[in-house]
């Protein structure tokens, strides 16, 4: 889990760019909720470019986007199942196998929990591109928890591995205004991972895996995306 990844001289990195749009400060200020995750040693030996990323706190309506592409998506037949059910709580997973799709990535800050929204843009070849929604808080018993609609989540932990920030799931869970049920391991889809790798001169590679312990790989999505 959460290897360093090797990437073909074959696959032509995206162009432009991360920009930043302003609220009443156009700069994003120092923010060190990620950080306080990961050792402080492993976290000082990660590439500058990641630990600048993960170090914004963006105010007012400030937000930052990311552009690039989404180079393949594969599904099993299970992940592919697993992908239409969740439809049904805001389609948090690709919907189908793809190729090569252009994608965009915003992130903004969560006035009222404190913590960030993600928005994931993923082109189609045919339809609509499919828009993913999810909202990160520094809560919970790991710090890190990524809330996906409908009342779901998991928890995460973080670690830094080479040139990586790699984000495991730990246990998943239902919430419903003050009542949390921790969901037992036979109604998850098994092991989320999210690597985040520096691949030099701005750019970064994201990595997603949904793995079942039983039916093996049910998600595989790799991207490429660049900053300014």
């Amino acid at each position: 889990m959460g290897r360093r990844l090797g990437y073909s001289h074959g696959i032509k990195a995206p162009s432009p760019s991360a920009r930043e749009q302003g609220g009443e400060d156009s700069e994003a200020r120092t923010d060190d909720r990620f950080r306080r995750l990961v050792p402080r040693a492993a976290w000082d030996a990660l590439p500058a470019d990641v630990r600048r990323r993960f170090s914004k706190r963006l105010t007012g309506v400030a937000s930052v986007t990311y552009r690039g592409e989404i180079v393949w998506t594969r599904l099993s037949g299970a992940g592919w199942l697993l992908a239409q059910l969740c439809r049904l709580i805001g389609a948090p997973l690709p919907l189908a196998a793809s190729g090569p799709a252009p994608a965009a990535v915003a992130v903004s800050e969560d006035r009222q929990s404190g913590g960030q929204c993600w928005t994931r843009l993923y082109g189609r070849a045919r339809g609509h591109p499919q828009v993913i929604h999810s909202a990160k808080s520094f809560s919970g018993a790991t710090g890190l928890e990524e809330h996906i609609g409908g009342g779901f989540g998991m928890a995460l932990t973080a670690y830094a591995e080479g040139d990586a920030l790699i984000f495991a799931s730990d246990h998943y869970f239902w919430r419903r205004g003050s009542v949390r049920l921790r969901l037992p391991g036979w109604l998850t889809p098994g092991q989320t991972v999210v690597t985040h790798q520096h691949l030099g001169s701005g750019r970064f590679a994201f990595d997603l895996k949904v793995t079942h312990p039983r039916l093996g790989e049910l998600v595989n999505q790799h991207g490429l995306f660049r900053d300014g």
